[in-house]
């Protein structure tokens, strides 16, 4: 069985998110990271900094314990989905969609955090280059879409599609992005809603 370890207004949210997609069992349980006292152990071996989300797996073989979301989510699809929300590990696509499973964390986020700070870079001297170059690129990987890994939808696609919508929520997204038929087909998907449902249960 399969636990996440939630908390409200978080990026926990994918992973619900991705979890919906899996449709296998699961149960969610609350880590409230803002009260640091309340997280109890199983959390604490999961998630050595505190952080959502995470996961504990328990298999017969043994229970896995992890955090971050881009892991999460890949391990989730390798374990669970393969071939289906992504390629196996033979299958030629999997580069492409090993790079699009690192987008979210090692460009898109660092280009938010410079945009909500206003701090200019050097795209020579940064890993994700700069903002304008983060979102040119995602706009061209979704472009022929509808997904980015072409007519498959993958676990990519709940980090890239839950990037696109914090940042429209943070209103780093534009008037008229490019970005924006990419993020309504993600967010009429079946999972995303029957997710965004579950957190409104809280």
């Amino acid at each position: 069985m399969i636990t996440l370890f939630w908390c409200p207004q978080t990026r926990a949210s994918r992973v619900l998110w991705m979890l919906e997609e899996l449709a296998e069992p699961f149960e969610v349980r609350l880590a409230n990271v803002r009260d640091p006292d309340s997280l109890d152990d199983d959390f604490r071996r999961a998630s050595p900094m505190g952080k959502v989300p995470a996961i504990m797996d328990e298999a017969a073989n043994g229970t896995v314990y992890m955090a971050d979301s881009a892991p999460v989510c890949l391990y989730l699809a390798d374990r669970y989905a393969q071939g289906r929300l992504a390629p196996a590990v033979d299958d030629p696509a999997r580069g492409q969609f090993l790079y699009w499973m690192g987008f979210t964390p090692g460009a898109v986020e660092p280009a938010m955090m410079e945009k909500f700070i206003g701090f200019e870079v050097s795209p020579g001297s940064c890993g994700w280059g700069n903002y304008e170059i983060v979102m040119e690129t995602l706009a061209q990987g979704v472009k022929e879409g509808p997904w980015v890994m072409g007519e498959q939808f993958t676990a990519a696609d709940v980090l890239l599609g839950s990037s696109v919508n914090f940042m429209k929520q943070f209103g780093l997204l534009g008037e008229g992005s490019a970005l924006e038929p990419y993020l309504e087909r993600c967010l009429a998907r079946p999972a995303y809603q029957a997710a965004l449902a579950r957190e409104a249960d809280g």
